[in-house]
Protein backbone atom coordinates (compact mmCIF):
# COMPACT_ATOMS: atom_id res chain seq x y z
CA UNK A 1 0.00 0.00 0.00
CA UNK A 2 3.24 2.37 0.41
CA UNK A 3 6.42 2.86 -0.32
CA UNK A 4 8.47 1.85 2.80
CA UNK A 5 11.88 2.16 1.28
CA UNK A 6 12.89 5.71 2.27
CA UNK A 7 17.05 5.95 2.38
CA UNK A 8 16.61 8.11 5.74
CA UNK A 9 16.87 8.16 9.40
CA UNK A 10 19.65 6.29 10.10
CA UNK A 11 21.74 8.13 8.17
CA UNK A 12 20.65 10.75 9.10
CA UNK A 13 0.86 35.98 16.18
CA UNK A 14 0.57 34.64 19.87
CA UNK A 15 -0.70 34.37 23.94
CA UNK A 16 0.66 36.18 26.35
CA UNK A 17 2.43 33.21 28.11
CA UNK A 18 3.90 32.72 24.68
CA UNK A 19 7.08 30.50 24.18
CA UNK A 20 9.16 32.28 21.62
CA UNK A 21 9.97 30.52 18.54
CA UNK A 22 12.96 29.25 18.17
CA UNK A 23 14.47 30.57 14.63
CA UNK A 24 15.83 27.32 12.43
CA UNK A 25 18.58 28.00 9.28
CA UNK A 26 17.03 29.28 6.90
CA UNK A 27 15.76 26.22 4.32
CA UNK A 28 16.56 26.37 0.71
CA UNK A 29 13.78 26.33 -2.14
CA UNK A 30 11.62 23.49 -2.25
CA UNK A 31 12.89 21.77 1.25
CA UNK A 32 10.71 20.94 3.84
CA UNK A 33 10.77 23.06 6.29
CA UNK A 34 7.10 22.63 8.53
CA UNK A 35 4.42 19.71 9.10
CA UNK A 36 1.06 21.06 9.70
CA UNK A 37 -1.77 17.91 11.52
CA UNK A 38 -5.84 19.10 10.43
CA UNK A 39 -7.84 17.78 13.18
CA UNK A 40 -11.22 17.85 14.51
CA UNK A 41 -10.61 16.78 17.95
CA UNK A 42 -7.76 18.96 19.03
CA UNK A 43 -7.79 17.87 22.33
CA UNK A 44 -7.44 14.09 21.87
CA UNK A 45 -4.77 14.87 19.44
CA UNK A 46 -2.73 17.30 21.59
CA UNK A 47 -3.01 14.67 24.44
CA UNK A 48 -1.91 11.70 21.93
CA UNK A 49 1.42 13.30 20.82
CA UNK A 50 1.86 14.55 24.09
CA UNK A 51 2.13 11.09 25.71
CA UNK A 52 3.46 9.77 22.37
CA UNK A 53 6.11 11.86 21.97
CA UNK A 54 6.43 14.30 24.70
CA UNK A 55 5.46 16.89 22.73
CA UNK A 56 4.44 20.30 24.38
CA UNK A 57 1.85 22.25 22.52
CA UNK A 58 1.25 25.80 22.83
CA UNK A 59 -1.91 27.95 22.08
CA UNK A 60 -0.70 30.60 20.07
CA UNK A 61 -3.88 32.86 20.60
CA UNK A 62 -6.93 34.23 19.21
CA UNK A 63 -4.66 36.57 16.31
CA UNK A 64 -3.51 33.38 15.31
CA UNK A 65 -6.77 31.64 14.68
CA UNK A 66 -6.16 29.72 18.13
CA UNK A 67 -3.21 27.52 16.44
CA UNK A 68 -0.54 25.36 17.92
CA UNK A 69 2.53 25.02 18.29
CA UNK A 70 4.31 21.82 18.89
CA UNK A 71 7.39 21.30 20.60
CA UNK A 72 9.89 19.25 21.62
CA UNK A 73 11.82 20.20 24.18
CA UNK A 74 12.66 24.06 22.92
CA UNK A 75 12.50 23.20 19.37
CA UNK A 76 9.18 24.09 17.50
CA UNK A 77 8.85 20.87 15.55
CA UNK A 78 4.85 20.63 14.17
CA UNK A 79 2.00 22.84 14.34
CA UNK A 80 -1.96 21.67 15.07
CA UNK A 81 -5.51 23.45 12.84
CA UNK A 82 -8.93 22.78 14.26
CA UNK A 83 -11.05 21.50 11.25
CA UNK A 84 -14.59 21.55 10.93
CA UNK A 85 -15.91 18.44 11.83
CA UNK A 86 -18.88 18.29 10.07
CA UNK A 87 -16.78 18.17 6.88
CA UNK A 88 -16.68 14.76 7.20
CA UNK A 89 -12.45 15.21 6.27
CA UNK A 90 -10.32 13.14 7.59
CA UNK A 91 -7.97 14.32 9.51
CA UNK A 92 -4.37 14.65 8.38
CA UNK A 93 -0.64 16.05 8.23
CA UNK A 94 0.32 18.14 5.23
CA UNK A 95 3.80 18.89 4.58
CA UNK A 96 4.86 22.45 3.98
CA UNK A 97 8.00 23.52 1.26
CA UNK A 98 9.90 26.05 1.59
CA UNK A 99 9.73 29.54 -0.52
CA UNK A 100 11.62 33.15 -0.88
CA UNK A 101 8.26 33.91 -2.31
CA UNK A 102 4.97 32.52 -2.16
CA UNK A 103 3.50 34.29 -4.89
CA UNK A 104 5.93 33.72 -7.40
CA UNK A 105 5.98 30.25 -6.28
CA UNK A 106 2.08 29.64 -6.60
CA UNK A 107 2.63 31.58 -10.26
CA UNK A 108 5.59 29.06 -11.30
CA UNK A 109 2.98 26.12 -9.70
CA UNK A 110 -0.19 27.36 -11.27
CA UNK A 111 1.52 27.57 -14.83
CA UNK A 112 3.10 24.18 -14.54
CA UNK A 113 0.19 22.08 -13.75
CA UNK A 114 -0.94 22.54 -10.33
CA UNK A 115 -4.22 23.84 -8.60
CA UNK A 116 -4.79 26.46 -6.06
CA UNK A 117 -6.73 25.12 -2.96
CA UNK A 118 -5.90 27.95 -0.10
CA UNK A 119 -4.09 31.42 -1.96
CA UNK A 120 -1.27 33.03 -0.46
CA UNK A 121 -1.73 34.84 2.68
CA UNK A 122 0.11 36.15 5.49
CA UNK A 123 0.13 35.40 8.98
CA UNK A 124 1.24 37.86 11.10
CA UNK A 125 4.90 38.70 11.08
CA UNK A 126 5.22 34.93 11.00
CA UNK A 127 5.54 34.92 7.01
CA UNK A 128 3.47 33.73 4.25
CA UNK A 129 1.47 30.37 3.08
CA UNK A 130 -0.19 28.23 0.70
CA UNK A 131 -1.57 25.13 -0.25
CA UNK A 132 -1.46 23.65 -3.68
CA UNK A 133 -2.05 20.25 -5.19
CA UNK A 134 0.29 19.23 -7.73
CA UNK A 135 -0.56 17.83 -11.23
CA UNK A 136 -0.59 14.48 -9.74
CA UNK A 137 -3.10 15.21 -6.89
CA UNK A 138 -1.17 15.48 -4.01
CA UNK A 139 -1.74 18.16 -1.47
CA UNK A 140 1.29 20.31 -0.60
CA UNK A 141 2.17 23.74 1.46
CA UNK A 142 4.26 26.45 0.89
CA UNK A 143 6.29 28.62 3.61
CA UNK A 144 7.77 32.30 2.81
CA UNK A 145 9.85 32.35 6.56
CA UNK A 146 9.15 35.99 8.24
CA UNK A 147 9.64 35.89 11.55
CA UNK A 148 9.43 32.09 11.97
CA UNK A 149 11.39 29.67 9.65
CA UNK A 150 10.13 26.66 10.18
CA UNK A 151 11.47 23.20 12.01
CA UNK A 152 13.36 24.34 15.18
CA UNK A 153 15.13 21.20 15.19
CA UNK A 154 14.68 17.74 12.70
CA UNK A 155 16.49 14.75 12.30
CA UNK A 156 16.67 13.78 15.68
CA UNK A 157 14.19 11.69 18.32
CA UNK A 158 11.07 12.92 18.35
CA UNK A 159 11.44 15.21 15.17
CA UNK A 160 10.48 14.80 11.56
CA UNK A 161 13.40 12.81 10.26
CA UNK A 162 12.18 12.26 6.50
CA UNK A 163 9.05 13.76 4.02
CA UNK A 164 8.00 11.64 0.99
CA UNK A 165 5.65 11.99 -2.26
CA UNK A 166 3.21 8.76 -2.71
CA UNK A 167 2.40 9.39 -6.26
CA UNK A 168 0.27 8.13 -8.96
CA UNK A 169 2.27 10.07 -11.90
CA UNK A 170 5.94 9.44 -11.04
CA UNK A 171 7.12 11.73 -14.25
CA UNK A 172 4.65 14.38 -13.58
CA UNK A 173 5.44 14.83 -10.44
CA UNK A 174 9.12 14.76 -11.05
CA UNK A 175 9.12 17.48 -13.72
CA UNK A 176 6.89 19.73 -11.46
CA UNK A 177 8.93 19.64 -8.39
CA UNK A 178 12.13 20.31 -10.58
CA UNK A 179 10.62 23.29 -12.26
CA UNK A 180 8.63 25.27 -9.71
CA UNK A 181 10.98 24.03 -6.32
CA UNK A 182 14.65 23.39 -7.73
CA UNK A 183 14.54 19.87 -6.74
CA UNK A 184 17.49 17.82 -7.79
CA UNK A 185 16.38 13.95 -7.89
CA UNK A 186 18.69 11.37 -7.49
CA UNK A 187 17.85 7.98 -8.69
CA UNK A 188 17.85 5.18 -6.06
CA UNK A 189 15.26 2.57 -7.82
CA UNK A 190 14.17 3.26 -11.91
CA UNK A 191 12.51 -0.70 -11.98
CA UNK A 192 8.92 -1.40 -13.28
CA UNK A 193 8.93 -2.69 -9.93
CA UNK A 194 9.99 -0.65 -7.65
CA UNK A 195 10.81 3.39 -8.76
CA UNK A 196 12.29 5.65 -6.26
CA UNK A 197 14.26 9.22 -5.61
CA UNK A 198 15.38 10.76 -3.55
CA UNK A 199 15.35 15.00 -3.75
CA UNK A 200 17.31 17.82 -2.48
CA UNK A 201 19.70 20.45 -3.85
CA UNK A 202 23.31 19.99 -4.86
CA UNK A 203 22.63 15.77 -3.99
CA UNK A 204 21.47 16.21 -0.60
CA UNK A 205 18.81 14.17 0.78
CA UNK A 206 15.84 15.99 1.91
CA UNK A 207 12.86 13.40 1.25
CA UNK A 208 12.00 10.98 -1.28
CA UNK A 209 9.45 10.38 -4.39
CA UNK A 210 7.73 7.07 -4.93
CA UNK A 211 5.88 5.52 -7.84
CA UNK A 212 3.42 4.18 -5.94
CA UNK A 213 0.16 4.21 -8.84
CA UNK A 214 0.14 0.46 -8.81
CA UNK A 215 0.37 0.43 -5.52
CA UNK A 216 -2.44 2.42 -3.76
CA UNK A 217 -6.10 0.93 -3.40
CA UNK A 218 -8.64 2.46 -5.82
CA UNK A 219 -9.82 6.08 -4.36
CA UNK A 220 -6.67 6.89 -2.58
CA UNK A 221 -4.99 9.86 -3.88
CA UNK A 222 -1.67 10.89 -4.67
CA UNK A 223 -0.22 12.60 -1.13
CA UNK A 224 2.81 13.41 1.55
CA UNK A 225 3.86 11.69 4.06
CA UNK A 226 6.17 12.62 7.10
CA UNK A 227 7.98 10.12 9.07
CA UNK A 228 8.61 11.07 12.71
CA UNK A 229 12.04 9.56 14.71
CA UNK A 230 11.41 7.53 17.47
CA UNK A 231 14.37 5.62 19.45
CA UNK A 232 12.92 2.15 19.43
CA UNK A 233 10.03 1.43 16.34
CA UNK A 234 8.73 -1.90 17.99
CA UNK A 235 8.43 -0.24 21.27
CA UNK A 236 7.19 2.73 20.46
CA UNK A 237 4.54 1.14 18.00
CA UNK A 238 3.61 -1.13 20.99
CA UNK A 239 2.17 2.38 22.88
CA UNK A 240 0.10 3.22 20.37
CA UNK A 241 -3.31 0.99 20.85
CA UNK A 242 -2.55 2.09 24.70
CA UNK A 243 -2.82 5.55 23.50
CA UNK A 244 -5.57 5.31 21.24
CA UNK A 245 -4.12 4.98 17.75
CA UNK A 246 -4.00 2.26 15.64
CA UNK A 247 -0.89 -0.02 13.88
CA UNK A 248 -1.89 0.29 9.72
CA UNK A 249 1.44 -1.45 9.82
CA UNK A 250 3.84 -3.54 11.87
CA UNK A 251 7.42 -2.57 12.37
CA UNK A 252 9.40 -3.41 9.82
CA UNK A 253 13.23 -3.89 9.10
CA UNK A 254 15.02 -2.68 5.88
CA UNK A 255 18.31 -2.05 3.81
CA UNK A 256 17.40 1.89 5.60
CA UNK A 257 16.35 1.07 8.53
CA UNK A 258 13.04 0.00 10.85
CA UNK A 259 9.97 1.67 10.48
CA UNK A 260 6.02 1.47 11.16
CA UNK A 261 2.78 3.28 9.76
CA UNK A 262 0.37 4.21 12.46
CA UNK A 263 -2.48 6.62 12.60
CA UNK A 264 -3.01 8.98 16.13
CA UNK A 265 -5.97 8.64 18.37
CA UNK A 266 -8.00 10.83 15.63
CA UNK A 267 -7.31 9.26 12.45
CA UNK A 268 -4.00 11.08 10.78
CA UNK A 269 -1.43 8.87 9.73
CA UNK A 270 2.34 9.16 9.70
CA UNK A 271 5.20 6.79 10.15
CA UNK A 272 7.67 6.11 12.55
CA UNK A 273 11.89 5.73 11.63
CA UNK A 274 14.42 4.84 13.91
CA UNK A 275 16.83 6.95 15.23
CA UNK A 276 19.94 6.35 17.03
CA UNK A 277 19.88 8.78 19.95
CA UNK A 278 22.98 11.65 19.64
CA UNK A 279 25.98 10.04 21.70
CA UNK A 280 27.16 13.44 24.18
Amino acid sequence: MRCHRAPTVLGSGQSEERDPLPVRTESQLGEPCWIDLETRDPARSIAFYGAFLGWRAVDTGADSGRYTMFFHGDAAVAGLTIQDPSGGNRDFWTTFLASDNVDETVQAANAAGATVFAPPQTIGDQGRLAVLTDPAGAAVGIWEAGFFAGFGADNEIGTPVWHELITRDFPAAIAFYEQVFGWTPIPLSDTTDFRYSTFGHDESMTGGVCNADAMLPEGVPSHWQVYIGVANVRAAAARVPELGGTVLREPWDSDFGTFAQIADATGAAFLLGQVQPEVS
